[in-house]
C-alpha cells in the first residue's frame, strides 16, 4: 500500500488581514427614549446573541451611540433589532455610517 501525502504551501498569506477585510463595520446614533431603560444593557445581550462585537454608550440625555462589528448580516440583524429598540424604550430615529474598520474588537461591551 502506498500512502499519498499532499504538501499545501500556504506561503505568505497574512490572514489577519483576510479577517479584517472581510470584517464590517457600522456607527450609529440612536435617539430617543432610550436613557434610563436598559437600552444599552440590552443592546449588549443581543450582540452576544447575534455575535457582533463593537461598543455602546450614553451621549447625551436622549441619545445612544454605538459601533457594530462583524459579518455584514449579523450587522444588518443587530441593526433592525435596535430600530425597534427594547419594549421600554421607544426609538425615535438611528442614524447609520458604514466605516472601515480601523481595529478588530474582541467582544461587546458598554462605555462611559
Amino acid at each position: 500500500m502506498v500512502g499519498l501525502v499532499v504538501l499545501v504551501w500556504i506561503g505568505r498569506i497574512n490572514f489577519g488581514s483576510i479577517i479584517f477585510n472581510m470584517l464590517k463595520q457600522a456607527h450609529l446614533y440612536i435617539k430617543g427614549d432610550v436613557i434610563g431603560v436598559g437600552f444599552r444593557a440590552w443592546t449588549k445581550i443581543q450582540a452576544k446573541i447575534i455575535g457582533v462585537t463593537g461598543w455602546v454608550r450614553n451621549v447625551d440625555d436622549d441619545w445612544v451611540e454605538a459601533s457594530i462589528q462583524g459579518e455584514e448580516e449579523k450587522v444588518k440583524q443587530i441593526i433592525e433589532l435596535i430600530k425597534k429598540g427594547p419594549p421600554v424604550s421607544h426609538v425615535l430615529d438611528v442614524q447609520i455610517f458604514s466605516q472601515e474598520p480601523k481595529e478588530i474588537f474582541d467582544l461587546f461591551e458598554i462605555r462611559k
